[in-house]
This record gives C-alpha cells, sequence and structure tokens, in this order.
C-alpha cells in the first residue's frame, strides 16, 4: 500500500550502483527502512531528498520487511546544519542516537517532534548544548534506560540534597549516599535543571541561560552515563570528543 509520510532521514546506505537503503524516522510509523532506487544517480529526483538531516515527504510502499520510496519531497533541508561543521556534528549524533536506541515501526509522534525542534534550533542558534542534553534524556527513556532526577533511586525521597549515583543511575537523598561513595553532590539548581530537562519539550523552553560550570558539569554527567548504560557504540560521539579537544 502507498503512504503519504512526513519523516527525518537518519540514515543512508549505498546499495548496487544506484540504489540507497534508507532509514527515515517518522512521525506516523516511527523508524523503518525503505530502498530508494535511483537515487545515486546525480540527476535523479530521489537524489536530494534522500541525503541525511532532510526533513521531507515521502510516498513509500510499506513492507514488512524493506519498503520502498517511490517519490519524496523536500520539507526542510536545514542548510544552516550542513555548512556548518560542528552543527553537522551534534546532529549526526542526534540522528545516530536515535537510530540506535527506536525499535522499527514504533509510533513515537512526541519524540520525532522534539528531534525536529531540536534540529531547528540547531540550525538557528549559536548554543545548542541545553536542547541536545533535554533530547538525549527523552531518547534515553525510549532506549529503557533513563537517569532518575524526580527523586531518591534508592528510598524515593522527594526532598534533596542530592548527590547523583552513576553506579545507581540516578539520585541520591542524604541518607542514601553510602550506597555510592563516587557519587557527585549536586547544588539545587543542577537538579532543578536536570528534572527540567528531562520533563519539559523544548517548544516550552524560551531563551535559556546556564552556567558555563553546570553546563560541563551536566554534559560529563551524561557521556558517563550513557557509556554506563547506553549499550550502543555512537561514531558520532567519537568525531565530537575529537572537536571539544580541537577547542581546548
Amino acid at each position: 500500500m502507498l503512504e503519504k509520510i512526513e519523516g527525518i532521514i537518519l540514515k543512508t546506505i549505498d546499495y548496487g550502483e544506484t540504489n540507497k537503503i534508507i532509514t527515515i524516522f517518522s512521525k506516523n510509523i516511527g523508524k523503518f527502512t525503505a530502498m530508494a532506487r535511483g537515487a545515486k544517480k546525480p540527476r535523479s529526483r530521489m537524489a536530494a531528498v534522500t541525503q541525511p538531516f532532510i526533513a521531507g515527504q515521502f510516498f513509500v510502499y510499506i513492507n514488512p520487511g524493506l519498503s520502498t520510496i517511490r517519490q519524496g519531497e523536500i520539507l526542510e533541508s536545514f542548510r544552516a546544519i550542513r555548512e556548518d561543521i560542528e552543527k553537522t556534528a551534534y546532529t549526526a549524533y542526534l540522528v545516530e542516537l536515535t537510530e540506535k536506541l527506536l525499535d522499527d515501526k514504533t509510533p513515537e509522534p512526541y519524540l520525532y517532534d522534539q528531534l525536529y525542534r531540536t534540529m531547528e534550533w540547531i540550525a538557528e542558534y549559536k548554543e545548542y548544548d541545553i536542547p541536545i542534553m533535554m533530547y538525549e534524556l527523552k531518547a534515553f527513556q525510549k532506549g529503557g534506560f533513563e537517569p532518575t532526577f524526580s527523586r531518591c533511586i534508592n528510598c524515593g525521597n522527594k526532598e534533596g540534597p542530592y548527590a547523583f549515583s552513576l553506579g545507581e543511575g540516578g539520585l541520591l537523598c542524604r541518607r542514601c549516599l553510602a550506597l555510592d561513595d563516587q557519587s557527585i553532590r549536586l547544588t539545587e539548581v543542577q537538579v532543578k535543571l536536570l528534572q527540567m530537562f528531562q520533563a519539559v519539550g523544548i517548544e516550552q523552553v524560551g531563551e535559556i541561560s546556564v552556567k558555563l560550570e553546570n553546563r560541563k558539569l551536566l554534559r560529563q554527567m551524561l557521556d558517563a552515563y550513557y557509556d554506563r548504560f547506553g549499550g550502543y557504540f555512537l561514531k558520532s560521539r567519537r568525531f565530537l570528543n575529537q572537536l571539544d579537544q580541537l577547542k581546548e
């Protein structure tokens, strides 16, 4: 059955001399793969619409296995991302994370919306580390390994002060600190930021002002958390680490 599907290109793989296999994160049916015949031909109409990061409308024959894209139309090319190596690197990380963590053909309209809005933010603004962390936490939840920031992960206490325990996978209150002597003590502001990042959609956030030391700490925490619980090696993260080293 031919269906009209809105989606974001997550991944492309060359197949044969002229074709590509495309992974699309769609608004209606979730993640799926499809053959785009002739997409490697420079003059093909499919060549432009099957590039990574493209958001488009696709006419697809949906099959139990590999589907087939008949034609497509670009809704948003995210040109500003493509023209900036750093924006490209961070967006590549987000789409690879999404591709790894989502099950096939499981609708995730909210996460789709959050990815689209995060890419819009990256395209428009110079600072985008906070929206990226907000999206990561929502992707972790879909992957089944989100950290617990709403309460003490051990006893359920909802009153701070708290520390973050990588080993336990969330916050520990004062009474439970003995469970992890490597836990990181957090300020009330840092805890509230983590709770906000996890619970709030990017559309609810206006101008974001977070101190540099807080940004660095929360970034280090989420990186360590993914390394411990994520389960998938991400090539894009290695490139991001190389970019960070060049900045220092």
